[in-house]
């Protein structure tokens, strides 16, 4: 049985110990209303305390939560979300993307978030996820790994109220699809592009 503590006087009063009194009080009022007389009153004291030992010693006393805390970042209605393979952002150019992207929430207070595609990795599959991002009102759509990038290239024309930024090579002008797809180039420095990259799309909504 936990124990919980409370301050009462000099010492500490357990909720154990508490029942052992009340049960104690019990006993003591079932003595005193034996007899024909008595024999109802008692069964309804019983009942009345048996119903406080309940309370007072299980739920009377517990502990309220705390208020939330007033220093808690506050965040802004923007989200940036980024679309992954199947290890999310713990290896390859995703883990580069996700540490721009923490960066750019820790100076604009936006909220990021990854969703990692499960199962093969195809466009087919990563579309229902792609999807998923839209009607969750994601502000900025990104994504790394072929299929993903793929998705994302095929379907940002029919979103144009969504930015998306890839990680890949530029390709077929597609970039200039109602002007709401940006790609950058993966390798050394991508955590600083993709920052700079995601910067600009939040200052484009601020605007």
């Amino acid at each position: 049985m936990r124990t919980r503590r409370t301050w009462r006087g000099k010492g500490p009063v357990t909720t154990r110990s508490r029942a052992s009194g009340i049960l104690l009080a019990v006993h003591r009022v079932a003595g005193l209303l034996r007899g024909r007389r008595g024999a109802w009153t008692g069964a309804g004291g019983l009942l009345v305390v048996g119903v406080l030992v309940g309370f007072w010693a299980f739920g009377g006393d517990e502990e309220t939560a705390p208020p939330p805390d007033s220093r808690a970042r506050q965040y802004r209605e923007f989200d940036a979300c980024l679309l992954t393979g199947e290890s999310g952002i713990t290896s390859g150019d995703a883990t580069a993307v996700w540490q721009g992207m923490q960066r750019v929430s820790a100076e604009t207070r936006i909220r990021v978030s990854q969703v990692p595609v499960m199962g093969k990795q195809s466009a087919a599959n990563a579309l229902p996820y792609f999807n998923g991002l839209i009607q969750r009102d994601c502000d900025v759509v990104l994504a790394t790994g072929a299929a993903q990038t793929r998705t994302v290239r095929e379907q940002a024309g029919g979103h144009p109220q969504t930015q998306f930024v890839v990680v890949g090579p530029q390709s077929d002008g597609q970039e200039a699809v109602g002007g709401n797809l940006t790609a950058v180039k993966p390798g050394e420095g991508l955590a600083d592009e993709l920052a700079k990259t995601l910067r600009r799309a939040v200052s484009v909504a601020r605007d």
